[in-house]
This record gives C-alpha cells, sequence and structure tokens, in this order.
C-alpha cells in the first residue's frame, strides 16, 4: 500500500482526505470558494505560526525560571510576598489594567439569559453528539425513575408502581417550589384549563386557582378546555406538563399527567479536544464531518436500542400556543458551541516547511467554516437563531494567547466573508497563568467574548506542574478543600461579574465526573448556580435534567446581580501552593493514593491507546464508573510525577503499583471483546504511555499528556492498518 500524496498548496501541503473533505463537502453550501478558503489557510500559517512558536517558548522560558526559584527556595520557608515580587518580575503575573466591560453583541438567549445544564460530549462519535444536541429537552419521571436521585437504586425488572408513586410525588412537591398555585397544590390538581389566556388548576372539590405568579403560564398544546401540555417558564426555562389519559402514566393521575419535561440542556459543548482522540488524519476528518452534519441538519445515525432500530436525527422545534392565542415555538435543540484543541498540539494534516502546523489553526479554519451551513440555514434546526458562531478554546496561558486566538479568529472572519466578531470565544479558565491574569485574558477577547468557564482538573494539573520542583503536593482528593482551589471558583465568577459578563455571556462552571451518583449530584452541584455560575457541566442528558432542577430552586440572575461589586477571593489565596510533607502520611496512605492514580490511569489509557476511546466512564479502583477525559488523566498522572520526583515514593514502588493495578484494570474490561489485557507481559502500547505519563511527567510541558499518548496509539493505528494489509482477504 502506498500513501497516496499530498496536495500542495501554495507552500503547505495538505492531506488528500482533508483536501478531499474540504473540497467537496465543506465548501459547498459555503459560499466560500476552494481557492479564498486555502490561500486563507497558508496566509493564516505564514502569519501566525512564528507567533504560537513564540508563545510556547514564553511557556518554557516562565515554567523554567519557576522551577529555578522553588529549588532555590526549597530549604526555606514559602515567602508569598517574596514569591508575588517574583512571579511579576519575570511577567508571569502582570499587571491589572483599568476596569474593562465585554462589549459582545449578537448573542443567542442560551448564552446570554437563559441559565441552565451544559453538555460537552466528545464530536468523534455521532450518536453522543445527537444524544447531546436533542438533550434540550428531557423527562423528569424518567431522570428520577431510572437513576439513584431518589436515595435509591433504580429498580431492575417491571415497572415499580411504589417507585412511581414516590417519583410523582418529588415532581409534584418540585412543581409547589417552583410554579406554585394561588392555594393548593399541584398534587390535589385533577384538571388544567386555559381561561381566556390565563392558567386555572382546578382540584376535586373547588373552584379553579391560577398560579401564584400568573406570568408564569408559558403556553399550552391542544383545546383551551383540555390541552395535551401545559408550559410553565421559571427563571428562564421551561416546564411542560405533558398531559394524556389515554396513557399508562396519565391515567392513573388525577390531572392525566403523563410525564413532565424539562427544558435541561440549554447549551452543548461539541469536543474536538479532551473528549476525543483523533490522533489520523481521517479521525480528524471524521470529527469534521460530524460537526458538518450537526451545522447543515442532516447528520444522522442507526441506533439500536432495546430490540428497535431507527435513526436518530436532530429534534425539531417545538410547536405550541402562547397565552394570547398566537402560535409559537420553542428550540428543540440545544444551541451548539465547538471546542478547538490548544496551542500545544499539531496536526498532521497540514505540513508547512516540513513541520506539521498548529492544529488549533486547521481547526479555526474548518469549524468556523463549518459553521457557516448553520448560518445560511433558514429552517427551524438552525442552532444559532443570533446569527453567531462559537468556539471554546482550551488551554490558553494567560492573556497573550488569548489575544493570539482572537487575532486568529479575525483572519478567519475576514478570509470567509464573516462580519467582525461573528465569531464568538469561549475561554476556558484551566490555566493558572490564565486564572491570575484573568481580567486581562477577558480584555484581550472583550469584543468576542460569550463565555469563561473554570475547570478543576485541568487547573489542578497545571497547578501541581507549576510547582513541580516546590515540593510534594497534598493528595488529590483534599485539593478541592484547599485554599487556592476555593478561591479560583470564586476569583473567576467574581472577575466575570466586574468584567460585565452578566447578561451577555456564560460563566460556567465544571464537571460532575460520577453519572450514575445522581443523589449526590442533587444533593452538591446545586452549590455552582449558588455560586453565582449560570452554567455547569453534566456527563449525561439524564444528569442535565436533573440539574436544571437547581436552576429553577435558584435564581441565577438575581444571585449575579447580588454578587457584582464583591470580591471574595485574593491572588494570595490564589497564589498558595499546596504543599504537603513525605511525612504526613502513613505507608499505608501513601499506597493507597498511589493504587488510586495508577488505577486510573491505566482505565483511561488502555481505551484511548489502543481503542481511540477519548472519553468514558471508567471504574475506578472503587469499581464507582466515573467519566474521564485527558484532564483527569493529566491530573493523576501529575500527581504521582510529583511524588516521585520528591521521594514520597519510589521508582520500583510506582512500577510495581502499575503492575498490579494493570490486572484490576484487566478486570475491570474483562467483558470488552475488543479490549487487550496489559499483563501479565506489560509490554503493550497502552501499559507502556501510562508508566512514561508518569516517570516523564516531571519534564511533559505544562503536564499535557498528548506527547506521550499520540506516538503510542499511531503505533496501534499503523499495526492495525499493517495487520489488515497483510490479512488473506487483502492479499
Amino acid at each position: 500500500m502506498t500513501t497516496p500524496a499530498w496536495i500542495e498548496v501554495d507552500d503547505l501541503k495538505i492531506a488528500p482526505s482533508l483536501h478531499a473533505f474540504v473540497t467537496q463537502e465543506a465548501l459547498p453550501g459555503s459560499g466560500v470558494t476552494a481557492d479564498c478558503f486555502w490561500e486563507g489557510l497558508c496566509s493564516l500559517v505564514h502569519a501566525m505560526v512564528p507567533r504560537c512558536e513564540r508563545l510556547l517558548a514564553a511557556r518554557e522560558r516562565l515554567q523554567s525560571a519557576l522551577d529555578d526559584w522553588h529549588r532555590g527556595h526549597r530549604a526555606h520557608p514559602h515567602d508569598p510576598v517574596a514569591y508575588r515580587a517574583f512571579l511579576s518580575e519575570i511577567g508571569y503575573l502582570l499587571p491589572t489594567g483599568d476596569d474593562v466591560a465585554i462589549a459582545t453583541t449578537d448573542v443567542d438567549e442560551e448564552i446570554s439569559s437563559i441559565p441552565g445544564p451544559q453538555l460537552v460530549v466528545p464530536l468523534s462519535n455521532a450518536r453522543y453528539a445527537l444524544n447531546a444536541a436533542n438533550a434540550r429537552w428531557g423527562s423528569l419521571y424518567d431522570a428520577l425513575y431510572g437513576t439513584d436521585a431518589l436515595g435509591e437504586p433504580a429498580p431492575a425488572g417491571g415497572y415499580s408502581a411504589l417507585r412511581g408513586r414516590a417519583v410523582i410525588a418529588w415532581v409534584r412537591a418540585f412543581l409547589d417550589d417552583v410554579a406554585p398555585l394561588s392555594t393548593g397544590s399541584h398534587a390535589d390538581v385533577r384538571a388544567y384549563r386555559v381561561v381566556d389566556g390565563d392558567l386555572m388548576a382546578e382540584p376535586a372539590d373547588g373552584l379553579g386557582t391560577p398560579l401564584q405568579q400568573p406570568l408564569q403560564f408559558a403556553g399550552y398544546r391542544g383545546r383551551p378546555a383540555a390541552p395535551s401540555a401545559v408550559l410553565f417558564r421559571n427563571n428562564g426555562l421551561v416546564i411542560e406538563l405533558a398531559i394524556d389519559r389515554a396513557h399508562p402514566i396519565g391515567s392513573e393521575d388525577g390531572a392525566g399527567i403523563a410525564d413532565v419535561i424539562l427544558e435541561a440542556a440549554v447549551s452543548v459543548i461539541m469536543d474536538c479536544e479532551d473528549s476525543v482522540a483523533a490522533v489520523s488524519v481521517d479521525e480528524k476528518v471524521a470529527v469534521y464531518r460530524n460537526w458538518l452534519g450537526l451545522m447543515r441538519g442532516d447528520l444522522a445515525e442507526v441506533v439500536t436500542k432495546g430490540g428497535d432500530t431507527f435513526t436518530r436525527t436532530l429534534a425539531p422545534d417545538r410547536p405550541y400556543v402562547a397565552p394570547d392565542g398566537t402560535a409559537r415555538t420553542l428550540p428543540g435543540r440545544a444551541l451548539m458551541l465547538i471546542r478547538n484543541v490548544g496551542l500545544h498540539l499539531s496536526s498532521p494534516a497540514v505540513l508547512y516547511d516540513g513541520k506539521e502546523i498548529p492544529e488549533g489553526l486547521l481547526d479555526a479554519m474548518v469549524t468556523v467554516l463549518i459553521g457557516l451551513h448553520d448560518l445560511r440555514r433558514r429552517d427551524d434546526l438552525r442552532s444559532s437563531r443570533a446569527g453567531s458562531i462559537y468556539v471554546v478554546e482550551p488551554k490558553m496561558h494567560g492573556p497573550a494567547e488569548v489575544a493570539y486566538v482572537d487575532d486568529v479568529l479575525t483572519h478567519v472572519e475576514k478570509t470567509l466573508g464573516l462580519p467582525a466578531n461573528t465569531v464568538k470565544v469561549g475561554v476556558m479558565d484551566e490555566e493558572r497563568r490564565t486564572t491570575l491574569n484573568l481580567k486581562e485574558c477577558i480584555r484581550a477577547a472583550r469584543n468576542r467574548l460569550a463565555f469563561i468557564n473554570t475547570g478543576f482538573l485541568d487547573r489542578t494539573g497545571d497547578e501541581i506542574h507549576t510547582s513541580m520542583e516546590a515540593g510534594p503536593v497534598i493528595r488529590k482528593g483534599d485539593m478541592r478543600r484547599a485554599r487556592w482551589i476555593l478561591a479560583y471558583e470564586e476569583w473567576n465568577v467574581d472577575t466575570g461579574l466586574a468584567c460585565g459578563l452578566r447578561g451577555k455571556a456564560q460563566i460556567g462552571k465544571g464537571m460532575w465526573a460520577a453519572p450514575d451518583r445522581m443523589a449526590e449530584m442533587l444533593a452538591q452541584k446545586i452549590s455552582q448556580p449558588e455560586a453565582g455560575a449560570n452554567c455547569a457541566w453534566v456527563p449525561s442528558p439524564t444528569a442535565a435534567v436533573l440539574h436544571a432542577t437547581h436552576y429553577h430552586r435558584v435564581d441565577v440572575r438575581a444571585r449575579q446581580a447580588a454578587l457584582t461589586g464583591t470580591r471574595r477571593a485574593s491572588l494570595d489565596d490564589l497564589l498558595e501552593i499546596p504543599l504537603a510533607h513525605a511525612g504526613d502520611w502513613t505507608a499505608e496512605e501513601k499506597q493507597a493514593e498511589l493504587d488510586n492514580n495508577a488505577q486510573g490511569i491505566l482505565g483511561y489509557v488502555v481505551r484511548w491507546v489502543d481503542q481511540g476511546i477519548g472519553c468514558s466512564k471508567v471504574p475506578d479502583i472503587g469499581n464507582v464508573a466515573l467519566m474521564e477525559d485527558r484532564a483527569t488523566c493529566r491530573i493523576s498522572s501529575q500527581h504521582i510525577a510529583n511524588w516521585l520526583h520528591h521521594g514520597v515514593v519510589t521508582h520500583e514502588q510506582v512500577e510495581a503499583t502499575f503492575h498490579r493495578m494493570a490486572r484490576v484494570v484487566d478486570e475491570q474490561n474483562a467483558h470488552d471483546a475488543a479490549y487487550r489485557s496489559m499483563a501479565p507481559s506489560f509490554d503493550g502500547p497502552a501499559f507502556l504511555a501510562a508508566q512514561a505519563l508518569v516517570f516523564t511527567g516531571s519534564a511533559l510541558p505544562a503536564g499535557y499528556i498528548e506527547p506521550v499518548l499520540y506516538p503510542f496509539r499511531h503505533q496501534v493505528i499503523e499495526a492495525t492498518a499493517a495487520s489488515v494489509r497483510g490479512s488473506p482477504r487483502q492479499a
């Protein structure tokens, strides 16, 4: 088999599969010519590659200075005043300029004014992407019944009437809390009717009663005297009572309510980054192709579920009647954002001067080009009704890198004929230098900023790597309670509000990582809207429905108004280094920490390297399923690398732990026919990659794991291709 020749465009070499995809699939219908696109990519590469290289060199220069500082001060008590002065001297901590307020316009209401859950989904998986896009609406009955949200596991076998009654009671109490009647309870209602544009709830033995706040009535479907659906609006989100007295549930319900549907995931990030393992050109093109299908509205996936096979497509908008009797529709899908890759990654799909170009440049050109298809749509499958394209940018270190991204997007807009700032940007606040200089990062993107978000795991990975030479860090589980992380979460919200994000942009919080522990999520994740975040990440459509109840109970807009002007954390809080002492733990505690981290790394890496799975539910050492992606692997590998670097654990101890945990992970994956065991040989690419993450972890740039994972994944891809070529069928 011979490799197809590169396609040369000016001084770029383009992989044939990428060139064919852009030319034959992405460009038609976009209004952009092939010459315009490829010339624009060439000029973007010429202008931005040197600048990207300088920014990456600045990261290394600053890290080297930090390493020298910590090595020189390790024997002395930490001096926060001297440390802060040092960070300012080397340009790590920048001066804060005058007040700034973002000037973003043409922002969809899902970003500006509807608080709610946000899904993040690997764009490499069309089924997951469609599920996420359609997760705008979901059944509260199903979410409560089918999870442990009520405190008990979901029942096995057939329908449990006892469980069903508990679900209905919970939902009626929820309705009484967020959409109360003037008198009585929703539990006592026997009919809902629309009378002269008002909703009347009729109990069995009394006169009809309106809502306590009549303006919460948002519409209906069917006949006013006997509607088949009734809508409430609360805190910007919609609740639908689905009424069907012929339905098995509705026939047993006094008011005929067959289900309660919540507006749930109002926005979704289609991810090209941490949850994706797309290292080859063909894998990357497949990711782009799914984005194209979403933006054109024709993505479809054949799904087999419960013995039935059907084709999943994007959900249409939902028709209703407004209280005044006019027709209205509500969006049937989440607003879709796309997360491109960070500055540190390169793409084998395009070569310049014999080297791979920064992958983020290719992402910017291709994903925005594809976004044009959505802007040109006029049917009800449009994502952005405001005429914007939303790009989330990860892994940026400070305002100079944000300014670089802003300039990249400006170039892309000019190339593709878009008005300035059509492309909105989301800034992930997940690296320490961005946190400390967040106000200046916002300033650098003030005309297109639509999103800031905290990411605890990547932020912790960077925290550990930044201070790698300072000493051993506290245990991973203790990071959640560390002073710096609490300050980080508050600093992000307070800075965003001070920079005018309220009513214009999202201030987000990170992921709930245990998708099967919904009772805990209901108890804990309400703290995020209470903290002033108007969106937060959830791991599934079901979790989005349950998390949506928090935004009904907490008026985030009022909470943000109350917090505006406050400053709950200081730079000194943020600059606390989470250090411990090697003698803080017993031998058993050290080994338990090693076991936990090594098992998590192996469980994730073996699927990433061997099967190309970038995000999945990985059982932890206690067999609790956790959502793992590159961010979770980054923190675990950096943590062991730190302890190894400072002699808390030994090389031999770590190696022995990896051997034991490989057997545990093999057993946990025994049901997977595609799985390749790591034990007893311990010489496969996945096992070697997992060990390399730790043994080279202190030297990896910013602790990022891709420099290790990518080569091992390429080995597997090439070996698989060679095996196919050499099989009798292919001979």
